[in-house]
């Protein structure tokens, strides 16, 4: 139980990876605000949630678009008039957005992308920011992705959100360090939900042949358990993560479960960051 007595929000958490967390928040003894922009979805996650509940642990939904400012206030108003503090903010809330390639794609659809995808989580973390800080303590997670790290051809407002996303956190962890609040982000993997059925159901000819693919594949092999995901969030937003801030890191492939351990090493190093690669990295050098 190691969120008891937390009180967080959770955005995008009607299905998928956002409905993992919070079913992973609940369980580890957390009261919960979730938002999605469908309300008949995020009001039946809410009602299996409070069946799973604690005694003091609440639960509640609220109907929220993260693309819209005065939205994403009212969210935080209502966890505020609910809980009296907010300890944690998962910004999970995301879309693929237009695929294709990018002088084709509907302009106003890679727009969206960029205002859900990262001027959501931009807003968000802005608006409980001065709650956090009054607390002297926080928690965000940031949810990222594959399009962060690698290149996404015909999936660029996705991918160039995703990477934003991971600068952006890097750089508020920084702003927010000395007020005892972390900023982390995660990469759960390849999830086998709707934004996967997505991909394979646009075809190769609008994401590429290699791509739809190897989405097909792990598709087919299930994917990433939504439980990695959902289980990192939960240490990274627990007390057991305490000194780990700016970092993205992967619920697949980096030993999250011990990285405490490293904390102070972590603090003065570059590992987990995104950097630039330089022909030494790679034991070359073009300097003849």
């Amino acid at each position: 139980m190691r969120l008891t007595g937390k009180c967080a929000i959770v955005t995008g958490a009607s299905q998928g990876l956002g409905a993992a967390i919070a079913e992973r928040f609940v369980e580890e003894g957390a009261s919960l605000l979730i938002c999605a922009r469908s309300a008949d979805a995020i009001n039946s996650v809410a009602e299996k949630l409070s069946a799973k509940a604690s005694s003091g642990q609440q639960i509640a939904a609220c109907t929220t678009d993260v693309a819209d400012a005065s939205q994403v206030d009212s969210l935080v108003k209502r966890a505020l008039d609910l809980f009296g503090r907010i300890d944690i903010l998962v910004n999970n809330a995301g879309i693929y957005g237009p695929m294709g390639l990018t002088h084709e794609v509907d302009w106003n659809e890679w727009v969206d992308a960029i205002s859900i995808n990262l001027l959501g989580v931009v807003y968000a973390c802005r608006a409980v920011t001065p709650i956090m800080i009054a607390q002297d303590s926080g928690r965000i997670v940031n949810i990222s992705g594959g399009g962060a790290t690698n290149p996404l051809p015909r999936l660029t407002s996705y991918a160039a959100s995703k990477a934003a996303v991971v600068r952006f956190s890097e750089s508020l962890a920084l702003e927010l360090k000395e007020h005892g609040i972390t900023v982390n982000t995660v990469a759960p993997g390849a999830l086998a939900t709707r934004m996967m059925r997505q991909v394979l159901e646009a075809g190769p000819e609008k994401v590429g042949a290699a791509f739809h693919e190897r989405m097909g594949k792990l598709h087919r092999e299930g994917g990433t358990p939504l439980s990695a995901g959902a289980d990192l969030t939960v240490y990274l937003a627990s007390d057991e993560s305490a000194g780990i801030t700016g970092r993205l890191i992967s619920a697949v492939w980096d030993p999250w479960p011990t990285l405490h351990i490293h904390a102070a090493e972590l603090e003065s190093a570059d590992i987990y960051t995104l950097r630039r690669i330089v022909p030494a990295d790679r034991g070359r050098s073009f300097d003849d």
